[in-house]
């Protein structure tokens, strides 16, 4: 069995027990496996108080580490940027200009770098440090069939726009239409990503693999036999199952109510006054995003098998979390293609989204929703796996991480410094968090800083300070109110003031880059 150990500051700290005392064995290097969702919401997985299926996720927090205090930029595209090149996605824009992308350096480091799933750009990652890249470069698509056109034997699809795949090595295709109506990209994300497994399972050579999922982003789309499987779930509405997963919550150790409690309720109705008729349409609408979340882990699943049968499971660490929250988004409003809503919710013909109701239960228990800076748009359940080779498992970590953390870590945890980017490793932003996969506390000496569009918010130690649009800026002592519901701003004028001189200077200095303002 291949072992591997953490670095830390320097040293090589051997946390295998298989490798004995610290230094009697050079440390091997670990495979890597960043798994991106799109749009999950906080309390969207089992292990999160969810009633969703999604037990290969749960088994790996179970036996890993749950972060419940990541950051993300609070959209899909900054998250990718910013994920991918270690810096503020203020520091850079969808181009990934004036940065160097964590597979380059990788790259330097002797790493197969892979690549599935979604971009959000439009450059090709293998031009970027990818040696491989099955995937589609927009935003959103059609998850059973992309193209404008029916595949063999189905439906003519609900087309969202003519964007460009790469097929890897079949090259670009624009549009693509699957060779048969079975197709559903969270499975074929995963067949390439299987499929390279195997390809590179003999080479001597760790891999770095991002699988970047679409879902559950929007249209609502999923296997039928998935769907069946919620059909009872949500027949008695939002509050009954926002209350079952705060409850649950607090009872797995995740959240305590004094410091967390539930916000209130932002439903575009209540329940009581929905018609039979909107009821239906409501719970269909949650049943097939609770369908694409079951089968994401599904996959998820697959893919740990595949590293158990290929013996690699305890040489890989595996991250999970979302791009950002969860989408309170009616897509039918404001986009316009052919076949709109032709077919039920869930189809290929179909275009729905799950809407900002049961977007707040999603978020449970937070405020707000993707694009905004409250902890609703950019707080996100993270899972680390490390196999054997952490001290206890089934840790709860509340340390306040951020997306910036994550190439300082995973290079810290790969040993790549290359003297190449040597002076880009030193410039960024975070901080390397692999100290706490063994229990130590982290030190933080900057804020955390967040701006998409007209969201903005500093963190700064437990103080927070955050706006949404035109309104009044809001300060909040995270320590006693982490669902961010008493607003001491008026009461504490200094802080207040403190905290925003300080994010204008900070955001001041990015006038000229690509700041995030919504399409």
């Amino acid at each position: 069995m291949k072992n591997f150990s953490i670095s830390l500051l320097g040293a090589s700290i051997t946390i295998s027990s298989v490798l004995g005392a610290c230094g009697a064995t050079p440390p091997s290097k670990p495979n890597i496996i960043f798994i991106l969702a799109d749009d999950l919401g906080y309390s969207d997985l089992g292990c999160m108080g969810s009633e969703i299926h999604t037990p290969n996720l749960d088994k790996l927090a179970n036996e890993g580490i749950l972060y419940t205090e990541m950051h993300n930029t609070a959209k899909c595209y900054p998250t990718r940027a910013s994920l991918l090149t270690g810096v503020y996605f203020q520091q850079t824009n969808r181009a990934f200009d004036n940065t160097t992308t964590i597979g380059e350096i990788l790259q330097e480091n002797d790493y197969t770098t892979l690549w599935a799933g979604k971009h959000h750009a439009t450059f090709d990652p293998r031009t970027r440090g990818f040696d491989r890249f099955y995937g589609f470069l927009g935003g959103a698509l059609n998850y059973i069939n992309p193209g404008n056109a029916p595949a063999p034997g189905g439906k003519m699809p609900a087309y969202i726009g003519n964007d460009e795949w790469i097929l890897d090595d079949e090259g670009s295709r624009k549009p693509f239409i699957p060779d048969d109506h079975d197709y559903y990209t969270t499975d074929a994300f995963t067949d390439k990503a299987i499929a390279w497994m195997d390809e590179y399972k003999d080479e001597d050579h760790p891999f770095f693999l991002y699988l970047a999922y679409n879902a559950p982003h929007w249209p609502l789309q999923a296997k039928n036999e998935d769907v069946e499987k919620y059909k009872d779930y949500y027949l008695d509405g939002y509050d009954a199952v926002r209350k079952a997963r705060y409850q649950k919550q607090i009872e797995m150790g995740i959240l305590d109510p004094e410091t967390s409690p539930l916000s209130e309720s932002d439903y575009l109705k209540s329940w009581d006054e929905l018609n039979s008729t909107e009821k239906q349409e409501e719970i269909i609408r949650m049943q097939v995003y609770a369908a694409m979340i079951d089968r994401l882990d599904q996959n998820i699943g697959r893919l740990v098998d595949k590293l158990k049968s290929n013996n690699e499971l305890e040489n890989t660490i595996i991250f999970f979390l979302s791009d950002n929250g969860a989408c309170a988004e009616n897509p039918t409003k404001r986009v316009k293609f052919p076949n709109n809503k032709a077919g039920l919710t869930g189809e290929v013909d179909s275009y729905d989204a799950i809407r900002e109701s049961w977007a707040n239960v999603a978020n449970t228990p937070l405020r707000y929703y993707k694009t905004d800076s409250y902890a609703g748009g950019i707080r996100t359940p993270m899972i680390v796996y490390c196999g054997e080779n952490i001290p206890s498992k089934h840790q709860i970590n509340s340390e306040k991480l951020h997306l910036i953390d994550m190439t300082p870590t995973i290079l810290g945890l790969t040993n790549s410094r290359p003297e190449k980017y040597a002076d880009y490793i030193a410039q960024l932003p975070g901080i390397d968090f692999s100290a706490s996969l063994i229990g130590d506390k982290l030190e933080r000496n900057k804020p955390l800083y967040f701006q998409f569009n007209k969201g903005r918010a500093i963190v700064d130690n437990n103080w927070k300070l955050v706006k949404k649009g035109n309104a009044d800026w809001e300060l909040f002592d995270l320590k006693i109110d982490k669902t961010e519901i008493h607003n001491l701003a008026e009461e504490n004028p200094a802080k207040a003031n403190e905290l925003k001189a300080k994010w204008e200077e900070w955001f001041s200095s990015f006038e000229n880059s690509d700041t995030g303002v919504e399409d």
